[in-house]
């Protein structure tokens, strides 16, 4: 029996779980065309882990990238070219291996979607017919080598040292991000609100791992979790 689990609701783009747009900076996408730009300032941007640099172009063109760490306001920087430089941006194919990059393409020109949080980056390990990065999570990961990417770490990598101090101060960030900082457990609902939910004491009842396929109201708990390997 299908029920209206939360991270479903927030999935369906129901208002209550929209991200606050209209406190966002920018969508922080890699430019469509080439030239050399100066950082004008950084600023913080609502809803993001790193700060954001402003960056104009000879043209009068004006950007939003990430912050790159080492960069700072009146430091020229570069779209296309062959210079590997922190904040510079480059097709892989230029990048030399052991080269730290971040704001990654999957598709050449969609502006890049991968390693966008703040304090992390992924490594150059191969450059040839696919460009192979060593990504945050560890993964190897091929790319087409016509796909563009930032040189360097993405700043604020530091954000998680502070401790928050109060739960006000933790509610606050989350919400920024549009995330709850409390959610209820399935086992302590009631049989109708999830399916983990209902018995005379907290347990599932039965096994909490489902298909990638499997229907809505089934997706509680583990989705197509990996197959233990016994250690030889």
């Amino acid at each position: 029996m299908g029920k209206r689990l939360r991270t479903q609701r927030r999935g369906s783009g129901c208002p209550h779980y929209r991200s606050p747009s209209h406190r966002h900076v920018d969508d922080v996408r890699i430019p469509h065309y080439e030239g050399e730009g100066t950082i004008r300032d950084l600023i913080q941007a609502p809803g993001r882990t790193s700060p954001l640099a402003v960056i104009d172009y000879a043209d009068g063109r004006k950007s939003y990238q990430l912050a790159v760490e080492g960069t700072a306001v009146g430091q020229k920087v570069q779209i296309g070219g062959e210079s590997v430089k922190p904040g510079n941006t480059l097709i892989l194919s230029n990048i030399h291996e052991g080269t730290l990059v971040h704001n990654i393409e999957g598709q050449p020109g969609d502006g890049g979607k991968f390693v966008k949080t703040a304090g992390t980056s992924a490594l150059v390990v191969s450059n040839g017919r696919k460009v192979v990065l060593s990504m945050p999570s560890g993964e190897l990961k091929e790319f087409d080598p016509r796909c563009r990417a930032v040189v360097g770490v993405v700043a604020g990598g530091g954000r998680v040292d502070k401790p928050l101090g109060k739960a006000g101060k933790n509610y606050l960030t989350l919400r920024s991000r549009s995330v709850a900082n409390k959610v209820t457990s399935g086992v302590a609902m009631n049989a109708v609100d999830h399916p983990h939910g209902g018995g005379s004491h907290p347990h599932v009842g039965g096994p909490n791992c489902h298909g990638r396929n499997a229907p809505p109201g089934q997706k509680a708990g583990f989705i197509a979790p990996k197959k233990k390997v016994k250690r030889k």
